[in-house]
């Protein structure tokens, strides 16, 4: 497919950069791709969110469906609007999924300017099914997380078993930020590939 004429310079080397990731699986380009992207789409998400570990998350989330699907990227378009297509769509399914997990029946009141506040609180405490899934929940997690590399199962286990932030990981581990985000980034992909295969009895 030609590349739209009407591209700019930096969504003609961004057209360059995605095929050299296709066509020659180049990492350096995947990098470049992700570097040039990512603090903008972080920002972005976080003024959605207002929350800077789940922007963290969907960053890394967003690059993750934009990378799996780069061979269905058409160049009648820039890449950047693609791809903070596909950061907004995944935001906002998660904040929804975050929002049902919130959302209370108990009967609404009323706040100081007379909105309804009983749906935007969590509840504090788990029904005793709800911590029995949750604990089956984690027990499944942790057994996957065995089957990864050391250094991709420490990563796991230090952001979401001890809850580390990405700057207690790189201190942690004398790690770079970036080098943390990227190893996090293909430790999950790692782990839902796990994920997919156990579901599939592969």
């Amino acid at each position: 497919m030609e590349i739209n004429p009407n591209f700019t310079d930096k969504a003609r080397r961004d057209y360059h950069l995605i095929r050299a990731a296709l066509d020659k699986n180049d990492r350096n380009a995947y990098a470049e791709l992700l570097s040039n992207y990512r603090d903008s789409i972080y920002y972005m998400l976080l003024k959605m969110t207002s929350n800077s570990s789940d922007a963290e998350d969907l960053t890394i989330e967003a690059f993750g469906k934009a990378f799996k699907k780069l061979d269905q990227y058409a160049p009648n378009y820039a890449f950047s609007t693609w791809l903070f297509k596909i950061a907004t769509n995944n935001c906002i399914d998660f904040m929804r999924r975050k929002k049902q997990y919130t959302y209370s029946l108990d009967k609404d009141y009323q706040g100081e300017e007379g909105t309804s506040m009983a749906n935007q609180i969590p509840a504090d405490t788990l029904d005793p099914e709800e911590e029995l899934i949750k604990s089956q929940k984690i027990t499944i997690m942790r057994t996957l997380v065995t089957r990864l590399k050391p250094h991709y199962r420490v990563l796991i286990e230090l952001r979401y078993f001890k809850e580390y932030s990405y700057e207690e990981i790189s201190s942690e581990l004398n790690l770079p930020l970036g080098t943390v985000k990227a190893k996090l980034f293909r430790a999950r992909d790692l782990l839902n590939n796990i994920l997919l295969k156990t579901q599939a009895g592969v």
